[in-house]
């Protein structure tokens, strides 16, 4: 995993209640939860954000169409790390049906801080990655 400088000032002015989430991404940074790779696992798929390099893979295990484990693995920068770490502490136990309906929007309040554009992308690489991981899954098994 490659961690940015942890510049206090890398997403700008927060408020109190602000800066709690900012505290949370930076934990969720430094000891992300649910890293690693997962054998055996019912999908996995990796994706890449060419805007900024930043990489992660996810590893979901499935069973009676529930998530029973999920790790990740990652390389980039806090928000995508953090990210991809908050993610998999929300979809443990998620049945398939509740995976497809997440939203960027769930997401983004999970995280709990504002993101410009660029900052935007890196926090929502983890649910485009597991959305397309889900998504080649589906098709293989209909």
């Amino acid at each position: 995993m490659i961690k940015e400088n942890l510049d206090p000032n890398w997403i700008g002015e927060v408020n109190e209640e602000e800066e709690i989430y900012r505290e949370n991404v930076l934990d969720h940074f430094k000891n992300p939860r649910n890293f690693g790779r997962l054998d055996p696992h019912t999908f996995s798929h990796k994706e890449f954000n060419p805007v900024c390099g930043d990489r992660i893979e996810i590893f979901v295990h499935l069973n009676d169409g529930r998530v029973t484990e999920v790790k990740f693995t990652a390389k980039g920068c806090a928000i995508s790390v953090a990210g991809a770490s908050i993610l998999t502490e929300k979809i443990k136990g998620m049945s398939i049906e509740e995976l497809g309906n997440l939203k960027k929007e769930e997401v983004l309040e999970m995280i709990g801080v504002p993101l410009g554009i660029v900052r935007m992308k890196c926090g929502l690489l983890c649910l485009k990655t597991l959305m397309n991981g889900l998504k080649i899954f589906e098709k293989k098994h209909e």
